[in-house]
């Protein structure tokens, strides 16, 4: 077992070719689960018979001299708010107890068919509504870095198991940076696609024109192997894209001469972490060393984007969430007098206070008298966001700048709301843009003597992943951030 492979790609080539079985490498996710997660807490539930079953029939299709596909016996982890047929889903809310997938969300049914092994799923901040994975229902998880801190939201669990070495590659969503910011947080890759690149059917939304489905691992060429399973059009997602996915080239050299990446100037605050600003440079320095030309540009609606996505996001929560009642499935309550007070019960025993307070905010600027002072306004505002965006990659190919203004902070610190919802400052702006970007690590930062990672984002145009990915690829060849491992982590073989 002490020679069995890490990566996505190394796993599948592997398998394919004989050399190690899915049986040896799922054993080993298992075996690093059960002897650290008790600690890290990011595993809602793990199905070992299912995923042993799964892993017995890539072996067998190995052994019978067929291709069981690109991802054969992966072990892939899951949000848990993607759904599996016939696994819970609970949304890291009480309000689904009881509640098991009739059916696979589109990309489950592609990791399926291309011979990926479904381990288990994996805790999120309630309905995908947080920065830290603290409002997940059954319990919050721990950064693998440091276990006083927390791995970043609201897809904390897959970020955290990646990044502790449970699974080479988990999916999470991103409707404000939920993929984003906890791979930062955590030290590993995460890739936001763009709007309609990969299909939501299946992915219970938050804010559907914001929601995306994406892939966390060690490295962007890992993040591009899955990209290249999950992405494309479904016709059960009437916003999925038909246009197909460039590919990325994995052998080629790492050149960027091509490219003109935009630095822009809103992202190197002095507000943030002396880290933050550090790595911004470090990562120009590298890319201009491998030809790129960096631009100084300005992103002036980035100050926008907290209070755009903040009405937006819940007025759309308000009414998805609405479907959770208490009446067709999950939570119900006990000994009601009244349709009315069942709804109110129900929802009231079932949701956190994070979810509440989202809902009741999105009710609120939908609401008569306040529709066009708050929604209204919001929508122009998501029209400069969008076309301020769509003149910078008019100038430029792609953007540079920070994931999160500082490292992880502790579990427990941040309880004012307003506080967490800063930490995505640098990320909410490109889901209400629609755009792809994906969250490099690079390098760690001292906070009060416990070592953190610090991550860059890169951002593309949309329907511009594969150049995305190609950069944070050509990056990686020649850095080894990515290559750094949590010290209260499992990662050795």
């Amino acid at each position: 077992m002490s020679t069995l492979p890490e990566s996505v790609l190394e796993i599948a080539a592997e398998i394919r070719a004989g050399q190690c079985t899915a049986a040896q490498v799922l054993e080993r996710s298992l075996d690093r689960i059960d002897a650290a997660d008790a600690s890290i807490g990011a595993f809602e539930d793990t199905r070992a018979d299912t995923a042993r079953s799964m892993a017995a029939t890539v072996d067998e299709q190995v052994a019978a001299g067929h291709d069981p596909g690109p991802l054969a016996g992966v072990p892939i982890a899951i949000k848990d708010c993607i759904a599996v047929k016939g696994e819970p889903m609970t949304c890291g809310s009480r309000i689904l107890d009881g509640y098991v997938s009739p059916f696979d969300a589109a990309a489950i049914e592609r990791l399926r068919q291309a011979g990926a092994v479904l381990l288990g799923r994996t805790r999120c901040d309630e309905f995908a509504m947080g920065s830290s994975t603290e409002h997940c229902a059954s319990g919050t998880v721990s950064n693998p870095w440091s276990h006083d801190h927390v791995p970043g939201g609201s897809s904390g669990g897959s970020a955290a198991a990646v990044a502790a070495g449970f699974v080479p590659a988990a999916l999470g969503t991103d409707t404000g940076g939920s993929i984003r910011q906890p791979a930062a947080l955590c030290g590993i890759t995460g890739f936001k696609p763009s709007q309609g690149r990969v299909p939501r059917w299946g992915q219970v939304s938050f804010a559907p024109s914001m929601d995306q489905i994406g892939p966390f691992a060690r490295t962007s060429a890992d993040c591009a192997a899955i990209m290249q399973v999950i992405a494309g059009e479904d016709a059960r997602d009437t916003t999925s894209a038909a246009a197909t996915m460039g590919s990325v080239d994995l052998d080629a050299p790492a050149d960027l001469s091509h490219l003109r990446i935009g630095v822009p100037q809103e992202h190197l605050d002095e507000g943030n972490h002396p880290a933050v600003n550090d790595g911004i440079e470090r990562a120009c320095d590298a890319a201009r060393s491998l030809g790129a030309t960096i631009v100084p540009v300005r992103l002036e609606t980035t100050d926008l984007g907290i209070a755009c996505y903040y009405v937006l996001g819940p007025a759309e929560a308000s009414s998805n969430l609405a479907r959770f009642d208490g009446v067709r499935y999950g939570r119900r309550a006990d000994d009601v007098a009244s349709l009315d007070e069942l709804y109110e019960r129900s929802r009231t025993e079932g949701l956190g206070a994070e979810a509440r307070r989202r809902i009741v905010l999105g009710t609120w600027v939908l609401s008569a008298g306040y529709y066009d002072a708050y929604y209204n306004r919001a929508l122009k505002v998501r029209r400069l966001i969008h076309d301020e965006y769509a003149a910078r990659f008019s100038e430029v190919d792609l953007l540079l700048g920070a994931t999160t203004p500082a490292p992880a902070f502790k579990l427990g610190s941040m309880s004012d709301p307003m506080s967490m919802y800063l930490c995505d400052r640098y990320t909410v702006t490109a889901n209400i843009a629609g755009i792809c970007g994906c969250s490099i690590p690079f390098g760690t930062a001292d906070v009060d003597g416990t070592s953190l990672p610090v991550g860059v984002q890169l951002l593309g145009p949309l329907l511009g992943d594969h150049v995305v990915l190609q950069c944070a690829h050509a990056l990686q060849q020649t850095t080894d951030h990515h290559l750094q491992r949590p010290p209260a982590g499992l990662n050795q073989n």
